[in-house]
C-alpha cells in the first residue's frame, strides 16, 4: 500500500484523492462494506450517525483553534486560557456544539483498534445529546450491537479519521461533511428504492421549487419535512444571493421518528438553526406549529396517501373536504392555511391532483382557483423521482397577485408550464434537470410575475407555445377547472422526435405501468364506495 501523503496542516490524505467526487466515493464505497447484516434504514442511521459525529467534532476542534488564536491576539496570558477554551458559550453563540472530552473524534480515533470502539461511539453520541439540549434522542446509538462488525467499523472510523475535508475548491471541513451526508442521503435514497422517497427529495426539483419561490428573507415552512433537504436548498439559495444564515426561519414537522433525527441532523450539520419541534408528530393529528404564517413553503408529501388521520370538522378544510382514500388536497389545504398574507408556496403533487374529480377533489379544485391562490402550474418530466413511476407535477400557490413592489399584476392570472420533454437521462431509469433546464422554468415564472430578479436580467414575458401559457380564470373554468398545463399551452410546430426508439419504449413503458397503479387504486375507491352504498 502506499503511503498516505501529508498536508500542510498535518492532516493525512486518502491516496489518490484529489477532488470532492472521488473523496465521497471512496467514503462511500467503504461504508458500505460495512452492511452486513443490517437493515437498510438501519445502516443509514448508522453511517450517517457517524458522519454528524465526526462533524461536530471537527467543528468544536475548529472553533476551539479560534479561540486559542483570538486570545493570543489580544494578548491574554497563556495561564488563562483554559477557562476560556472550556467556556460552552464561546462555542454556542457561534452556533457550535459543545464535546465533552472523551466523545471528540480523536479520543475515538486513537481508540479504534481496542475492540470496544463500539461502545465508545455508542457512549459519544450520549455524551453530545447530554451536553446539547437542540440534540436530546436524536442521535444513533447503535454501534454496539451484536449485528455490527467492529472490525469494519474501526476501519471506517480510521478512513473518516483520514480523510482529508479540507482543500476542495477553498471550502471548509464543515463545508466538506456537509455535502459528503447530502450524497450519502441521496445514495441511500436510491438504495432503499420506493421508501427512500419518504426522506429524500431529487435535489433538481428541490432547486425549481427554490428557484422560482426565491426565499431571500423571512420564515421557511415545511410540513412533511423529510431529511431537510428543503431547508438545506433555500439556505445555499440566500447565500448564494449574498444573504446571510440568520436572513430565514426554519420550521418544519416529520411524522416518522428516523426521518426526523436525519432531519435534525441535516440542518446541525449545515449550520441551521431549524425548528422542527422537541419530537416527531403527524401533521394532521398533531400540528406542531398551530400558530406559524410562513412566508415561503416548500414541500413534497406523499403521493396519494390513503391513510391519514382525518376529521371532517377540520378548520383547515376551508375549500372542501379531502376525501378519506387520497390526502393530496389535505397537504394542499394544510400549506394554505400556513401560509401568510403576501406568503408563497411550492408542493410536489401526483400528476392526478390536476384532473382528478374523485370524492369532491374536482370541487376543492375549483374553489382553489375561484379564490386565486394558484400562481403557477408545472408538468414535471417522467423518471425525475428514482422511489416512485407516479407522474408528478409542481403546485405554486400566492396569497397576493397584485401589482406590489413593482410587479406585474396577474390577479386572476395563472401561468402554465409544461416541462415534460426537459432533462436529461444520468442512467436508463433516472433523468435529472440541468442547470439551464432550471433556468428556462424560473425565468419563464419570474418573467410572467414581473419580480426583482427578471426586472434586474431584463427578462419580459411572451407565451411560447408548447412550453408556457397564461391562462386567466375564464380560460380555466372553461376547461372545467382542470389544471393539466399540456391542455393550455398547446404543441409547437413540427416538433422533431429525436429520442431513440429503446429509450422511449421504456419511458412509455414506465409511464403505462404508472398508469395501472392509478387506475388499481381508482378501482379500490370505487369498490369501497360501491360497497358503502349496497351495505
Amino acid at each position: 500500500m502506499p503511503p498516505r501523503k501529508k498536508t500542510p496542516a498535518g492532516q493525512a490524505e486518502l491516496p489518490g484523492v484529489s477532488t470532492m467526487a472521488e473523496l465521497k466515493a471512496i467514503l462511500w464505497k467503504s461504508a458500505d462494506k460495512l452492511r452486513g447484516s443490517m437493515d437498510a434504514a438501519q445502516y443509514k442511521d448508522f453511517v450517517l450517525g457517524l458522519v454528524f459525529l465526526k462533524y461536530v467534532s471537527d467543528a468544536f476542534a475548529e472553533r476551539r483553534d479560534q479561540i486559542r488564536d483570538e486570545l493570543i491576539a489580544d494578548g491574554v496570558p497563556e495561564s488563562r486560557h483554559e477557562s476560556f477554551l472550556d467556556d460552552k458559550d464561546e462555542y454556542e453563540r457561534e452556533g457550535v456544539f459543545w464535546v465533552p472530552e472523551g466523545a471528540r473524534w480523536p479520543d475515538l480515533a486513537a481508540q479504534a483498534k481496542s475492540g470496544a470502539i463500539g461502545e465508545l461511539i455508542d457512549g459519544a453520541m450520549d455524551a453530545v445529546m447530554k451536553t446539547n439540549r437542540s440534540l436530546r434522542s436524536v442521535l444513533p446509538r447503535i454501534y454496539n450491537q451484536n449485528n455490527v462488525d467492529q472490525r469494519r467499523l474501526s476501519e471506517l472510523v480510521d478512513l473518516l479519521s483520514d480523510a482529508r475535508f479540507t482543500g476542495h475548491d477553498g471550502k471548509s471541513a464543515r463545508d466538506v461533511l456537509g455535502e459528503v451526508y447530502e450524497y450519502f442521503l441521496e445514495k441511500f435514497a436510491r438504495a432503499e428504492g420506493k421508501r427512500g422517497g419518504e426522506f429524500y427529495t431529487p435535489a433538481s426539483v428541490v432547486k425549481v421549487l427554490v428557484e422560482i419561490l426565491e426565499p431571500y428573507k423571512g420564515r421557511v415552512y415545511d410540513p412533511c419535512c423529510g431529511s431537510g433537504g428543503m431547508f438545506v436548498q433555500a439556505e445555499k439559495f440566500v447565500l448564494s444571493h449574498r444573504g446571510r444564515r440568520d436572513d430565514i426561519a426554519v420550521y418544519g414537522q416529520e411524522a416518522n421518528e428516523r426521518t426526523w433525527r436525519l432531519a435534525k441532523m441535516n440542518l446541525a450539520i449545515h449550520g441551521i438553526g431549524g425548528d422542527l419541534s422537541t419530537k416527531w408528530a403527524d401533521t394532521f393529528y398533531e400540528d406542531r406549529h398551530p400558530d406559524l404564517k410562513a412566508d415561503y413553503i416548500l414541500a413534497n408529501p406523499p403521493f396519494n396517501m390513503s391513510d391519514w388521520y382525518r376529521r371532517t370538522d377540520d378548520p383547515r378544510w376551508r375549500f372542501g373536504t379531502p376525501p378519506a382514500g387520497n390526502a393530496n388536497f389535505a397537504w394542499i389545504q394544510h400549506i394554505i392555511s400556513k401560509l401568510g398574507t403576501r406568503g408563497s408556496a411550492g408542493v410536489v403533487m401526483a400528476n392526478g391532483s390536476m384532473s382528478s374529480k374523485q370524492s369532491g377533489e374536482g370541487d376543492i379544485r375549483k374553489a382553489l382557483v375561484e379564490n386565486d391562490l394558484v400562481a403557477c402550474m408545472v408538468a414535471l418530466p417522467p423518471q425525475l423521482f428514482r422511489t416512485t413511476q407516479i407522474p408528478a407535477c409542481l403546485w405554486f400557490f400566492t396569497k397576493d397577485k397584485s401589482a406590489r413592489a413593482g410587479q406585474t399584476n396577474r390577479e386572476g392570472q395563472t401561468l402554465f408550464i409544461d416541462a415534460r420533454n426537459m432533462g436529461t437521462m444520468i442512467d436508463r431509469t433516472e433523468r435529472v434537470l440541468t442547470d439551464d433546464d432550471l433556468a428556462k422554468i424560473a425565468n419563464a415564472y419570474h418573467a410572467w410575475r414581473g419580480t426583482s430578479s427578471a426586472r434586474e436580467a431584463g427578462l419580459t414575458y411572451e407565451d411560447e407555445l408548447g412550453f408556457c401559457y397564461s391562462a386567466t380564470t375564464d380560460e380555466v373554468r372553461a376547461a372545467d377547472h382542470i389544471l393539466t398545463p399540456g391542455r393550455y399551452v398547446g404543441a409547437p410546430e413540427g416538433e422533431e422526435d429525436d429520442e431513440p426508439i429503446a429509450d422511449k419504449i421504456d419511458r412509455l413503458t414506465k409511464d403505462l405501468f404508472a398508469h395501472f397503479e392509478e387506475s388499481t387504486r381508482l378501482e379500490q375507491i370505487i369498490r369501497k364506495q360501491l360497497e358503502n352504498i349496497n351495505g
